[in-house]
């Protein structure tokens, strides 16, 4: 963090701080967002937690109901005035703009000071102070960094190291991409030695599912995934009816292009999800194939070589029909590119 001492000497007297994770939050964004409110609390800060929507059902073990303030049509006021009145705003997994959705004119307009603890490239939030590292496994990471930069590690709880395995856990894919360090492994060690459960923590997260989301990954299996081998991706797509048809919660649909992935010889893997406003995207890749590029390229996305997002105003139809009309300028590359 660039100015350390000048950060510090802003946060040695009480603030009003307001943490804000990124539309839809994964466990990353909700786990550093949750473990960043608790040491904060424990400074004396006053601190309250924001999201721009809700996060998906499996993640409700982490908080309490009045922990995270979803935006919405009756909480507009609340949430406006809560970041109007912070001394500091925290946008905790994310560095831009577009993932704050119905918040972002509420951050532009803030009259406090915004930092920035995210891994994610190319940031164009102003930030008064930022720890930005696209190296980290996950911002997760960064919160541990940040809690022993202000010299309090001693501070980190049982509770708040879930919160960091969390985001480690799922945002390396259960330590499988290679953004994994001996740093992430290192930091898990630690967690441990404070008394983190990491099983407890994984069955939470992977072993929690609604009977109608394995459902939903049946029929998507069996009736949704399309595989090119010529091209080595495998892709679905999803629509409002089937979504409605499996009774969809929010987090319903994360993983699932991980299955595509999954596949021998599948080295990009794609799925697209119809919304009432919008279709939405996540790729995936292995090895030097970037998803975030061609994300950023096509689809107004980006996100991390190896895992990615992107929207379309497009019908769903055609963007799938875009997708597959751009596959053949990637052929070679994805062809002659080794997966292991």
């Amino acid at each position: 963090m660039q100015n350390i001492e000048g950060f510090k000497k802003m946060m040695s007297s009480p603030q009003k701080i307001t943490i804000i994770a990124h539309h839809t939050p994964d466990a990353d964004s909700l786990g550093s967002s949750l473990a960043l409110a608790s040491y904060l609390k424990k400074k004396n800060h006053q601190v309250q937690v924001l999201s721009p929507s809700n996060y998906p059902v499996f993640l409700d073990w982490m908080t309490n109901s009045d922990d995270v303030i979803i935006y919405w049509s009756k909480t507009q006021n609340l949430c406006k005035r809560l970041i109007t009145e912070a001394d500091v705003v925290f946008c905790v997994d994310f560095s831009s703009y577009g993932r704050l959705q119905g918040l972002e004119p509420m951050v532009k307009e803030a009259s406090g000071k915004i930092v920035v603890i995210d891994h994610h490239l190319k940031p164009d939030i102003k930030a008064d102070f930022q720890l930005w590292d696209v190296n980290a496994a996950a911002t997760a990471e960064l919160i541990y960094d940040f809690i022993q930069l202000m010299g309090d590690e001693d501070l980190i709880d049982v509770r708040m190291g879930e919160y960091i395995y969390a985001g480690l856990v799922t945002d390396t894919s259960s330590f499988k991409h290679p953004s994994t360090t001996k740093k992430s492994h290192l930091i898990t060690a630690q967690l441990m030695d404070l008394g983190v459960e990491t099983n407890r923590i994984q069955r939470l997260i992977y072993d929690n599912n609604t009977e109608s989301k394995l459902r939903f990954l049946g029929y998507a299996l069996r009736e949704k995934l399309m595989v090119l081998r010529e091209f080595r991706t495998a892709y679905f797509t999803i629509s409002i009816e089937e979504q409605e048809r499996f009774n969809h919660q929010p987090g319903d649909t994360e993983g699932l292009v991980n299955y595509a992935l999954s596949i021998a010889g599948i080295l990009f893997a794609v799925i697209i999800i119809e919304k009432p406003d919008i279709v939405k995207l996540s790729f995936r890749s292995v090895g030097k194939f970037a998803a975030n590029e061609f994300a950023r390229k096509h689809f107004n996305g980006g996100g991390h070589q190896n895992a990615a997002g992107g929207v379309s105003n497009l019908p769903m139809e055609e963007v799938q029909e875009k997708l597959l009309s751009l596959l053949p300028e990637y052929r070679n590359e994805l062809m002659q590119q080794e997966i292991w």
